[in-house]
């Protein structure tokens, strides 16, 4: 019987080629745009009515059924509350990885498997490993005991398992990744090939489906009151000594450089902030230890499979395409982790995720405290 697959269709051409691929590949394939947001911010339109449009062209192209599912709610409360709390509470999160543990691989996933399909289908850059694709993987890799295991993408530059260490292995189970052995270049040449309308529409930035909008702005939109009462405060170096006026705790993050508006002598790099006081605190020294660390610890740890163990060597990631860094773990509780990493690194920032590898297979991860 032929495999129903539902399809992310976000309009863009990682997700047009991945529906295409599947139709080619002979499963029954249903292509669904994920409205999640729809509100304009001053001077930043929201993309969504001609993203929908772009991935209705691609579903009429390739000749399968079309669909829009409504979370705007769900988004709101799932996501984008989560990211406004953290940004109040002086941390940096990161709503791209919560949509996908809330909106792509949670209700997304849960509705398709009410409908009946066998699989959901996204465009991201990842690999996994599961009882559909596990023919394609080399043999020797551990054996599944339930579910599914997410593996790095081919093209490292591209790998998006950092985004995706929340999703559970339930979903893993039921999840394909059409585009993990291909590059971008390769997946644009797919998409001219087959007369993709999306073949070089460029890529969305900013935050996850909200569009173009930067943070600054969403925040200035989102939290005005709390802005407003915050109202600039004193940026403080090294040495205690109050050096300039930040227009703002919240709109800074560990490591950051730019904006600081202190002028002459060497670059000023913000080491932490008190969001009570109000205060930003900066070095121009490089090598100042508040700006280094070779530990650190994880609260809302999740495990794809199973938890790390304490006596082995992992590899992680603390930012999207950082470097991955050797690292082993000291403690490790229900939820909680702590790490001591090889080598020294720069900002780590708190509310960021660490995500932890064991070769090419994703662990999971945690978010830095």
């Amino acid at each position: 019987m032929t495999k129903k697959v539902y399809v992310g269709l976000s309009g863009g051409v990682d997700s047009s080629v991945t529906a295409a691929l599947l139709v080619e590949q002979g499963y029954d394939v249903t292509g669904v745009y994920m409205k999640n947001w729809s509100k304009d911010l001053p001077g930043f339109p929201c993309p969504w009515k001609e993203d929908y449009q772009d991935a209705k062209r691609v579903a009429v192209r390739l000749g399968i059924p079309f669909e829009l599912w409504d979370f705007e709610k769900e988004y709101f409360e799932k996501v984008v509350q989560y990211m406004l709390e953290g940004f109040k509470a002086g941390i940096t999160p990161n709503p791209d990885i919560m949509c996908n543990q809330e909106i792509k691989f949670k209700l997304f996933y849960e509705l398709a498997m009410e409908k009946g399909a066998d699989f959901i289908a996204t465009g991201h850059y990842s690999k996994v490993l599961n009882e559909e694709t596990k023919s394609g993987f080399i043999s020797d890799l551990n054996p599944l005991s339930h579910g599914g295991m997410l593996m790095k993408a081919e093209d490292d530059n591209k790998d998006q398992t950092y985004f995706l260490y929340r999703v559970t292995e339930e979903a893993l189970a039921h999840t394909l990744f059409p585009l993990g052995d291909m590059t971008k270049p390769q997946v644009r040449d797919e998409a001219k090939k087959r007369g993709l309308i999306t073949a070089n529409k460029k890529e969305s930035m900013g935050i996850c489906f909200v569009g173009k909008v930067g943070i600054r702005e969403f925040l200035e939109q989102y939290l005005a009151d709390f802005v407003r009462e915050q109202g600039p405060g004193d940026i403080v170096d090294q040495h205690g000594k109050v050096i300039g006026e930040h227009d703002g705790a919240i709109f800074y993050t560990i490591g950051q450089r730019h904006g600081l508006d202190v002028g002459g002598g060497l670059p000023y790099y913000v080491t932490g902030k008190d969001m009570k006081k109000n205060e930003v605190y900066v070095t121009n020294n490089i090598q100042d230890e508040s700006l280094w660390s070779d530990t650190m610890k994880l609260s809302e740890t999740h495990w794809i499979n199973q938890p790390p163990q304490k006596d082995k060597m992992y590899q992680v990631r603390t930012r999207h395409r950082a470097p991955l860094v050797n690292c082993k773990f000291l403690e490790i509780t229900a939820d909680k982790a702590e790490v001591k990493l090889d080598e020294k690194l720069r900002a780590l920032t708190a509310g960021q995720s660490a995500v932890f590898y064991d070769g090419d297979v994703c662990i999971g991860g945690g978010v830095i405290v």
